[in-house]
């Protein structure tokens, strides 16, 4: 028995190779040099060849007459899976969003020359984006000093953060104050190439976050 590839499906590894050469490119020359997680890096690519698979046999037969269906069939798989984990920080969100976009489009995509004028833009605008913007991260921390959860004793908190955490500090937020053990649930925004550190044992309503 012969095994011989058909012409449409040849067409599909191409654009497939290409996929996975600018997400990876994306992945690993702009997401991971500020971030350092391989354990993103990691998920970013396994979705690449999940969805564009998933993508290209949804479309079926006629996949130069893909319709709104396949579209919205894929993003109602996305809105009732949940990963199991911590929340996924908005940097690492917005990337995996692209990362999943850029392999819709190369398994609809039929014309090379559009798909490769689309990468090239989205590369470089996710670069223009790297490289002008300050890279802000967020990090859960228990504070044992609850005397200067005060909005009058502010710049007390701020050097007292600082001085003990070593970074460079642009927002502090208060959380849950427990009495009893004297500390309080403080979201710290800060400055510098370090992931968010979201620790899952603090438990805080997004209504009792406020910031002083």
């Amino acid at each position: 028995m012969d095994f011989v590839l058909s012409n449409e499906f040849v067409h599909t590894l191409v654009r497939f190779l290409i996929c996975i050469v600018v997400n990876w490119g994306i992945i690993s020359l702009l997401y991971y040099r500020k971030s350092h997680r391989r354990d993103f890096c990691f998920t970013f690519m396994l979705m690449t060849v999940a969805i564009f698979f998933l993508v290209y046999f949804m479309m079926g037969m006629e996949r130069g007459k893909a319709t709104m269906g396949v579209g919205l069939g894929l993003f109602g798989i996305f809105s009732i899976m949940r990963y199991r984990t911590d929340a996924m920080p908005v940097r690492e969100m917005t990337y995996l969003f692209v990362i999943i976009c850029l392999s819709v489009v190369h398994a609809m995509a039929e014309n090379y020359l559009e798909l490769l004028t689309i990468d090239v833009i989205t590369m470089l605008s996710i670069w223009v984006c790297e490289k002008q913007m300050k890279v802000l991260s967020t990090k859960l921390i228990q504070y044992d000093r609850i005397e200067l959860v005060k909005p009058e004793r502010h710049d007390e908190l701020m050097a007292d953060l600082k001085a003990r955490t070593g970074l460079e500090i642009q927002k502090i937020e208060v959380g849950g104050i427990d009495f009893l053990k004297d500390t309080a649930v403080l979201r710290i925004t800060y400055s510098g190439l370090m992931g968010n550190d979201i620790d899952g044992q603090f438990k805080v309503r997004k209504s009792q976050w406020r910031e002083i």
